[in-house]
């Protein structure tokens, strides 16, 4: 059985902040909504915990009808962006805060508290006031307080936002392994798609209250739907079908994606040179020259220009797939395999 969501919307005036969202997600699953800021992701998150009522569509779970229920009969735990911790209270108290809304019995909540609180590595802190924790620290009683009752789907807002990046790093996997291992689904909203990919094996994109995409890490990777999303990601070079009419082995599509991960750059030869745009017998090498060469890191980016093409390209990778440090001007030549070229259902 799973948690559905079926073809939610929800308006404030004119603003159409969710739109026909359907979801699901499966027993023991971790799925992280990914988007840019105000495309919805908060907003279909609160629908999903009974804070907000859609205006149409509904929430199923286990296949009952849960959209009227409000939040505190739904069996939802959820950690907010500032994790809204009871600042009167200390860590055991806030964790088991919703233990004794459930009226669980005093030995059923010190049983639960330590159990949660060795399971998030803060055994040892149940006297401590939040305001004495560090950021890392108030997150895990966030998100103990959360899994006390023993919810059956875990929603978080983009709970480590308010964390430094060396900690935002760490911590992810931490959660990623945590969520791994809970009989719980759960729901992970975030900006960041280094910690979408990390924390959760399928994800779904959302831009202007839609689902643009729903797969795996390598499916939403390396095979986007729409430029908007390639974009979004990180790819860098799309170009419109009319452009790529002269260059061989490219498909004829409105919009193409040229995947220059799967680019192979080679050294000018000293020799007679190739047949410009020749095709070779697992794609295409022609001529590149360098117009600019910068480093970032480890990693070098160099802006191509293929003349016999007459496209530029972005290529990035690092030192061992260069034969020599870069230079403006210096000429190159790049080997495309036909299985770079994507073709997108959108521009």
């Amino acid at each position: 059985m799973s948690l559905r969501l079926e073809e939610l919307r929800k308006h404030y005036g004119t603003t159409r902040a969710v739109d026909g969202v359907s979801l699901e997600l499966g027993e023991r699953e971790t799925l992280a909504l990914l988007g840019p800021s105000g495309c919805g992701k908060s907003t279909l998150l609160r629908l999903m915990a009974g804070l907000e009522a859609p205006d149409a569509g509904r929430v199923t779970l286990e296949g009952a009808d849960i959209t009227a229920l409000p939040p505190q009969r739904r069996r939802f735990g959820m950690v907010f962006q500032d994790y809204a911790l009871f600042p009167h209270l200390d860590v055991a108290k806030n964790v088991a805060f919703g233990l004794v809304e459930l009226r669980w019995s005093r030995d059923e909540q010190r049983r639960r508290v330590s159990e949660l609180l060795t399971l998030v590595g803060l055994e040892g802190y149940e006297s401590r006031r939040v305001q004495q924790l560090s950021g890392g620290q108030q997150q895990r009683v966030a998100l103990a307080r959360a899994l006390a009752p023993r919810p059956e789907v875990l929603l978080l807002d983009e709970p480590l936002s308010n964390l430094d990046q060396n900690l935002r790093d760490s911590l992810k996997e931490e959660l990623h392994a945590l969520l791994s291992s809970l009989p719980v689904r759960a729901v992970y909203v975030t900006h960041d798609q280094s910690e979408a990919f990390a924390i959760a094996r399928r994800v779904a994109i959302m831009r202007a209250g839609r689902i643009t995409q729903v797969g795996t890490r390598e499916e939403v990777l390396e095979r986007p739907r729409s430029g908007w999303l390639a974009r979004f990601l990180g790819h860098r070079n799309l170009y419109s079908g009319d452009a790529l009419a002269s260059v061989p082995g490219a498909p004829r599509a409105d919009t193409v994606l040229l995947r220059v991960d799967l680019t192979s750059l080679l050294p000018a030869d000293t020799g007679a040179p190739p047949a410009q745009g020749a095709a070779a017998d697992d794609g295409t090498v022609t001529s590149a020259t360098v117009l600019r060469s910068r480093r970032d890191g480890l990693r070098w980016q160099l802006d191509l220009t293929l003349p016999t093409w007459s496209l530029e390209l972005s290529w990035e990778g690092y030192a061992r797939e260069l034969h020599d440090p870069p230079a403006e001007g210096d000429e190159l030549r790049i080997h495309v395999p036909g299985d770079a070229w994507l073709p997108l259902e959108e521009a």
